[in-house]
């Protein structure tokens, strides 16, 4: 058996991409003198390096940044001048104001439908539901039923006695443009619109997250297998310190780079290159009070990906492309060298699992002069 081109990786051109969780190898032709000053006058390698059995993993590492979840833009409900806004950084929470039109506080409760309408008696939804436990929870709603999802009289009585506690009319009724639900409390990350401005509907005032910090990353396209839904990843945090963390969500569309700190949040990530088409991967931290640092500070995320056990595994630097197909690597032993073929399996951490009965933990095989 003898070597086609030399060290595959020194005097090849090999291409690693990550394809349904496993890589397609690809050499080019080269002379067979390989890398100069990788002959020795007594034929040996240049160096050599162990053969190992253990773990192997294909976890990746990537840029990414840490920020809060679930951003989203809040638009005007209504017409009219903004007279006043919430900070941005600051926490809102329930029955807090988001921001003012024409003096009139737009308010915070927590739900999942949106205000789409005005409430009043006689309205039945799960909007009118929302609006009942958010007034029992403030301590307004009494002895309203909250299975219920009709705006009953009890209900106008409710929402008189939270009108008249801010000192508004007491209508009984809710406008569509006097609360705004949201899942929770409320993080502003940015103004929108400044006081004085014309508000109009449609038209964004505020940006909001959620108040648990995440991390985002953009993975290209080629490497989306690596991140699965439910994958355990390691986060390095700005000035030091690791965070563990959960994938949450993988992008099922494609878009440009987005870098760091750019619009919606995304994070530039995986090896870089403008154009290439991406997926935003979202992290959800174990223990969001580890997450130390500034808003879109960027931070390296450690991807596990799979791992493979008890395994025999090369430096890929190892690696010959062979006379005839396939692949081998060059064993030193006794003051000799002796070229053996392998199967090769998984790529991690700049090893490559082999398969082959001729090999054993311990051996050493060479490798190009460093």
């Amino acid at each position: 058996m003898r070597k086609r081109r030399g060290w595959l990786l020194a005097s090849l051109a090999v291409l690693l991409a990550a394809s349904g969780g496993g890589y397609v190898v690809m050499a080019g032709p080269h002379g067979d003198s390989g890398r100069p000053g990788d002959g020795r006058a007594d034929g040996l390698p240049p160096a050599t390096a162990p053969v190992e059995r253990g773990d192997l993993s294909s976890g990746l590492q990537v840029e990414g940044t840490l920020g809060y979840a679930k951003e989203r833009k809040l638009n005007a409900a209504g017409p009219g001048v903004l007279t006043w806004t919430a900070q941005e950084g600051s926490v809102v929470e329930r029955d807090g104001r988001l921001y003012e039109v024409a003096g009139r506080a737009v308010r915070l409760m927590y739900g999942s439908t949106p205000m789409y309408r005005p409430l009043k008696a006689g309205d039945k939804g799960e909007d009118v539901k929302q609006l009942k436990l958010n007034l029992m929870a403030l301590g307004y709603g009494t002895g309203l039923d909250a299975s219920d999802g009709t705006f009953t009289a009890g209900t106008t009585a409710a929402v008189e006695r939270w009108q008249k506690a801010h000192k508004e009319k007491e209508t009984g009724e809710v406008a569509r443009e006097a609360v705004a639900f949201a899942s929770g409390p409320q993080r502003v990350q940015k103004n929108d619109a400044a006081v004085g401005d014309e508000a109009a509907p449609g038209k964004p005032v505020l940006t909001l997250t959620g108040t648990r910090r995440s991390v985002r990353f953009a993975l290209d396209v080629a490497k989306a297998g690596s991140a699965k839904t439910g994958d355990k990843v390691t986060v390095e945090l700005p000035g030091g310190g690791t965070a563990g963390g959960t994938i949450e969500s993988v992008g099922s569309t494609a878009n440009p780079d987005d870098p760091p700190g750019g619009a919606g949040g995304g994070a530039g990530g995986g090896s870089g290159g403008g154009d290439k088409p991406k997926v935003e991967v979202a992290v959800a931290l174990d223990d969001a009070a580890e997450a130390k640092g500034p808003d879109r500070s960027p931070v390296t995320v450690r991807l596990t990906g799979e791992t493979r056990t008890g395994v025999l595994s090369v430096p890929v630097a190892s690696l010959l492309a062979l006379t005839g197909g396939g692949f081998g690597v060059q064993v030193v032993e006794g003051g000799a060298v002796r070229d053996v073929r392998v199967e090769l399996g998984m790529f991690g951490q700049g090893r490559v699992e082999v398969k082959g009965d001729s090999l054993k933990a311990g051996m050493h095989v060479g490798v190009p002069a460093t």
